[in-house]
């Protein structure tokens, strides 16, 4: 005799979801029971056109009552329960049916795969819950959140057995951002458990979830006292033990306590050694302790894992992608570019929406200094086929100032994406940094007076103007501006396009407000790009020098970025004498010891070691400056004594040394 299923619900509000979880399992089960607790929208309708039968329930605090209210309405020999922001995998339906097949199982954990994160960037983290059972009157759910059933059944029967069927699938919906926020899930389920705690406080399952909760809301000390108090005396065998460990390590981690997170990241490895995710936040917690080589044993571990159970709920990535990025970094550290590269290119490859390893390959090649190098990199090892990959790439290229490889991505765009007014704008701008003058005006002249982005077009059009020295323009769209009613700050810039004069020196007084610097500092960047050096001058000069300090670095940092690292000096130095840093040390010595000023780069590089001793790029420096220098000495010293034995023997020394190094 065929087996029946009853789908067991409770709902409410969930008419932007339940649609797509009942299509998930139409057809298969027998009858759905759907417990409305008080649904004001669309819900019940849509539950009705699936031929549902629907109970109110006046909702009191408790989910187990809701659920063993749908129970008390099942006819079939199963109870397969979901939630509504749940859907059965396409391939699970077929597997359900045989599943209720087998005599010997009472029950089945289930694989979930949790979505997080939100648009833009969503994870999928599986799991293991328990979710398809028999039906039996005396079975029923027990908790007033984080119900369970499980257990109860092996009560009532001890001789129950329960398999795991890792190949039939829900997707859960739940954990993403919008629907957590809408719902407010985090205060709704810690009032819930906070109750029911008071009436069970030395349940560990209980104290598992209320922790679990705390650290989604970020109160994370608290969630790592009771997650260690859930833990105590806990059978290792139980089937969320792994989860609860791993919580207790980014409870512990996220709450600064990162010797007590290490040791309970070995103990968990001493009961999982497998377990991917300890080895990777060990990696983590060692990187922030700047214990590199041991951060480096620990991410090479994590990517040497096998496939993980369902039961760790292994987050995505740990043994691909996350890992590769954080050992690129600390290649970075080292500056062994070449390592970094290889590392940030298979976390790309792992995970090609990980936009954070393409960032960091795009800076390494410096595309501002070297684009067509960047390009002929990229291209040969990334695939820019889509208008979404264009746009990226358009993007990113131009928060790096590299405007004619921006350009080159935002024109492959048009062909099969919707061209945005922020797209037009951008390719504006570009076309001014290619000296495209007149192809510029025409896009940046599309826009309506009406036009959110009028009024950063017209800017744009009027420094267009400035460069071409047309200062008739200027002054037109300087009174069209001003007219708007701009702020102050923007005022006071565009203003300056007024006042630029090559003959005379500028008065040093200007103050402005952080919107006022950024505008500034991108005009800045943009003359530099374009080399009007002198131009660039002019805007950093007219500031007063106590307003100019903070930015210092980020002047420089311009300068740097296109190869006028002489430039940079001054700032670099007025930002020590502001304020000492390891960034800015090591940025100074950088340039000198490519200008061959090997004493001042020295200084420099042993300045920022002094501020942080654990700075290991330092070390690498100085190990070559001292190196290069030798070199400098040993050849002087050949040339006025050629015939000496030591210099000779010396001479020697280091040519063997290099040809090991090959």
């Amino acid at each position: 005799m065929a087996k029946k299923i009853s789908l067991c619900m409770i709902v409410k509000n969930e008419g932007a979801a339940l649609g797509r979880c009942l299509n998930s399992v139409f057809g298969i089960v027998d009858e759905i029971i759907v417990v409305d607790t008080g649904s004001t929208d669309s819900t019940c309708k849509i539950a009705r056109q699936y031929g549902a039968v629907i109970h109110h329930f006046l909702w009191n605090d408790n989910f187990s009552d809701a659920r063993n209210a749908s129970l008390a309405l099942a006819q079939g020999d199963w109870i397969l329960f979901l939630d509504a922001d749940e859907e059965l995998s396409s391939d699970s339906r077929k597997i359900l049916t045989r599943l209720i097949q087998n005599n010997t199982a009472e029950g089945y954990f289930v694989k979930i795969v949790n979505y997080l994160g939100k648009e833009g960037w969503i994870e999928s983290v599986p799991d293991l819950v328990f979710r398809l059972f028999r039906n039996k009157k005396d079975y029923h759910f027990r908790g007033a959140i984080h119900e369970q059933i499980a257990d109860v059944i092996l009560e009532k029967n001890p001789r129950a057995c329960y398999q795991i069927a890792e190949d039939f699938v829900i997707i859960h919906h739940g954990y993403l951002d919008e629907v957590i926020t809408e719902k407010d899930k985090k205060h709704r389920n810690l009032m819930l458990i906070e109750k029911e705690l008071e009436q069970n406080p030395t349940n560990r399952l209980l104290q598992y979830h209320y922790g679990v909760e705390l650290f989604r809301a970020e109160r994370y000390a608290e969630a790592a006292g009771v997650l260690i108090q859930s833990a105590t005396d806990i059978d290792p065998n139980t089937i969320y033990f792994p989860k609860l460990i791993r919580y207790i390590v980014i409870a512990q981690q996220s709450s600064g306590q990162l010797q007590e997170a290490l040791n309970t990241a070995n103990l968990g490895l001493k009961f999982f050694p497998n377990y991917a995710d300890l080895y990777y936040y060990t990696g983590l917690i060692l990187f922030d302790l700047k214990h590199y080589s041991q951060a480096q044993n620990a991410f090479l571990q994590a990517l040497s894992m096998p496939e993980q159970p369902p039961q760790y709920a292994s987050f995505g990535g740990v043994r691909g992608f996350r890992s590769y990025y954080y050992l690129a970094q600390i290649a970075e550290i080292f500056l062994d570019e070449e390592e970094a590269l290889k590392y940030y290119l298979y976390s790309l490859r792992d995970n090609t929406r990980f936009t954070h390893a393409l960032e960091h390959l795009v800076r390494i090649l410096k595309p501002a200094k070297e684009p067509l190098y960047t390009m002929e990199c990229l291209e040969k090892v990334c695939d820019f086929c889509t208008s979404e990959a264009n746009l990226l790439m358009g993007d990113i290229y131009f928060r790096y100032g590299a405007y004619g490889l921006a350009l080159h991505y935002l024109d492959q765009v048009e062909d099969g994406f919707p061209a945005s007014s922020d797209i037009k704008l951008r390719k504006g701008i570009c076309l001014i940094q290619e000296r495209r003058f007149f192809e510029s005006l025409r896009l940046l002249e599309d826009f309506p007076l009406e036009s959110p982005e009028y009024p950063i077009a017209a800017v744009n059009r009027l420094f267009c103007f400035w460069i071409q020295n047309k200062s008739q323009k200027v002054r037109t769209l300087w009174q069209a501006l001003h007219n708007l009613g701009l702020a102050q700050d923007t005022e006071n810039v565009i203003s300056l396009f007024l006042t630029y004069s090559e003959e005379s020196a500028p008065s040093s007084n200007l103050v402005l407000g952080p919107e006022g610097m950024l505008l500034l500092l991108d005009i800045v960047q943009r003359l530099v790009a374009l080399q009007e050096i002198k131009r660039a001058m002019y805007f950093l000069q007219v500031l007063h020098p106590n307003a100019l300090t903070e930015y210092c670095m980020k002047v420089a940092g311009i300068f740097i970025n296109y190869s006028e690292e002489s430039r940079a000096i001054p700032f670099l130095q007025t930002a020590i004498e502001a304020n000492p840093s390891v960034e800015a040390h090591f940025q100074l010595a950088e340039i000198y010891y490519h200008l061959g000023r090997h004493s001042e780069a020295e200084q420099h590089y042993k300045h920022a070691l002094r501020l942080d001793p654990d700075t290991p790029r330092c070390y690498v420096r100085l190990i070559e400056l001292y190196t290069a220098w030798r070199q400098t000495i040993l050849n002087e010293a050949l040339e006025k004594y050629p015939d000496n034995k030591i210099f000779k023997e010396l001479s020697e020394e280091v040519a063997s040394s290099h040809e090991a190094t090959d």
